[in-house]
């Protein structure tokens, strides 16, 4: 089985270039007793803990001033243009730049990986994206690629006018995506992120469903870079540590969402619509300059290319049922979002800058004192 890859891209690779020393370890929110929702999760309790998906890391770490990167999430690890799957965007508040929607908006699917980079390299990326899928086998007469490709902005840390991100970048972490456990906090496109304040990046979160005496499998992944007042388990954690930031919050937030479900692309928007609620309960607003976009997309069946007729569609969920969904993304959303900034460590990156790891002893300590911190 693959696992998923991080490439590290720097003149030095140290870790010590970009972070502190004075870290504690990183952990993630369950592992120190933080218990989102009710649901049961995956395996991994990671967006790849739906069948066939794929994630990669490209972190980009040179010098001074370098922090950025690339993630990929992929369907399938077949050739996505030739077998589309199902899939829908929603728009929480469109500050932000994601390439590829209105396609599709229209046509209920996506053909190419799912990209995710900082807000100038999206350009980059989008090219990297098409030329990717030009050379896959089959593809040799294909003269058009929706290629689906999200950003945050990581200015305040990355030498984001630089455009450090390259197609080989893109191309390469695409290539080397995989199954399997997924980094979180300072990597990928999460490299140079901040979040409430603190250092943001990379989080992922998965559920169990049951509907109809069938199980079945949600992932979210984000990449949040964002502000607003953190909220906990409904604490306002953020204020007791002196970093609330609730009257701007701008920023943004990517949020991929994957089930392995059979669902129509308007069942898939019904499903994104809901994962603003799990960011909402984090305590983001969705302010004027935040980009907040949701991707979901469904592996429960394909959309072949070379259909002109008729596409074969499994039985679907009905509208009736969709409610053990809805409640899988919230849950999911809210706690892959603690994963990115429990698994962030401090960095110092652009003109000395500096964006701290969230304190987590100092967490454990509030929750406690609320009685919210669950057992391990």
């Amino acid at each position: 089985m693959r696992q998923t890859v991080i490439i590290l891209y720097s003149l030095v690779v140290l870790m010590t270039s970009m972070t502190t020393h004075a870290d504690p370890p990183r952990t993630r929110a369950r592992d120190i007793g933080i218990r989102v929702g009710t649901m049961e999760t995956g395996q991994w309790n990671a967006i790849t803990d739906v069948p066939g998906v794929l994630v990669g890391h490209t972190t980009i770490v040179r010098g001074d001033d370098v922090r950025t990167g690339v993630t990929a999430v992929l369907p399938h690890d077949g050739n996505i243009f030739r077998e589309k799957v199902p899939a829908s965007v929603f728009v929480g508040n469109g500050f932000g730049k994601l390439a590829g929607t209105t396609q599709v908006e229209e046509l209920g699917n996506i053909e190419t990986p799912i990209v995710l980079t900082n807000t100038l390299s999206v350009g980059t990326a989008m090219t990297a994206v098409v030329r990717y899928t030009l050379g896959l086998p089959g593809n040799e007469t294909v003269r058009s690629v929706n290629a689906v490709v999200g950003e945050t902005n990581d200015g305040g840390l990355n030498d984001i006018r630089g455009l450090h991100v390259t197609e080989d970048d893109v191309v390469a972490v695409i290539e080397a995506a995989g199954t399997g456990p997924v980094a979180e906090g300072c990597v990928g496109a999460g490299t140079g992120t901040r979040t409430f304040g603190f250092k943001g990046g990379i989080g992922t979160s998965s559920r169990k469903v049951v509907i109809g005496g069938t199980a079945y499998t949600l992932g979210v992944l984000v990449q949040s870079n964002y502000g607003g007042d953190l909220m906990i388990s409904g604490i306002p954690v953020g204020r007791e540590l002196r970093r609330s930031d609730a009257e701007s919050g701008d920023g943004s937030c990517m949020i991929v969402v994957a089930v392995d479900a059979p669902l129509s692309p308007r069942n898939l928007k019904r499903i994104a619509k809901r994962a603003l609620f799990g960011l909402a309960r984090t305590g983001s607003v969705m302010s004027n300059g935040s980009g907040d976009y949701v991707i979901a997309f469904s592996t429960a069946y394909r959309i072949p290319y070379a259909a002109r007729a008729t596409v074969e569609v499994p039985p679907l969920v009905s509208n009736d049922a969709m409610t053990p969904l809805f409640a899988a993304v919230v849950e999911a959303t809210e706690e892959a979002v603690y994963n990115s900034l429990f698994m962030a460590e401090t960095v110092t990156g652009r003109d000395g800058s500096s964006a701290e790891a969230i304190p987590v002893d100092r967490v454990i300590q509030i929750l406690k004192k609320h009685g919210v911190l669950g057992q391990k």
